[in-house]
């Protein structure tokens, strides 16, 4: 009996360290977004300003890889924000932001190196090899977070019709 009394008493405690946890969580995530919040919102002033500049000494073709790498950071940066978000509100990872942001991070850097390529055809073959490899193991890496952001959706999807359908309990 003294077993159960002491369990029940430990109940309350427990209940008070959970959500101090829960708290300290939800601290960490607004600091969090906040940080990327202000991050995404100085790079994009950034490339404003960088774009203008651009523009007005007519070197746009020039920069527009550069530009485009610090477009896509941003974005990046925004799904990662939005996890945070998602995380924030349901206090559990979802995996779909996560695999967004790979495959962004991905594309990315395809774009970036495709960009180049022109340059590194002119250098010697170790290099170009060493492009040609990373290229298509970025194509695998695509086809594969693609089929995983598929295979999710169709999961979630079906999960959801399951939910629906299902008796309730009360």
């Amino acid at each position: 009996m003294s077993s159960t009394r002491h369990r029940l008493d430990a109940h309350p405690w427990r209940e008070w360290i959970m959500r101090g946890f829960i708290r300290a969580e939800d601290a960490v995530y607004v600091g969090l977004g906040t940080v990327l919040a202000a991050m995404a919102l100085a790079l994009l002033g950034t490339v404003a300003i960088s774009l203008a500049r651009t523009l007005l000494a007519d070197t746009l073709p020039g920069h527009a890889v550069q530009l485009l790498d610090r477009l896509l950071l941003i974005l990046m940066i925004v799904e990662i924000l939005y996890t945070v978000q998602v995380s924030f509100s349901e206090h559990a990872l979802v995996p779909e932001p996560f695999l967004i942001v790979g495959l962004i991070a991905t594309i990315r850097r395809l774009l970036v190196l495709t960009a180049e390529f022109a340059r590194l055809v002119e250098s010697n073959t170790a290099v170009f090899r060493a492009a040609m490899l990373e290229l298509g193991l970025l194509t695998v890496m695509i086809v594969a977070l693609v089929v995983s952001l598929v295979v999710l959706k169709r999961h979630s999807e079906h999960g959801s019709r399951r939910e629906e359908g299902a008796p309730r309990l009360q």
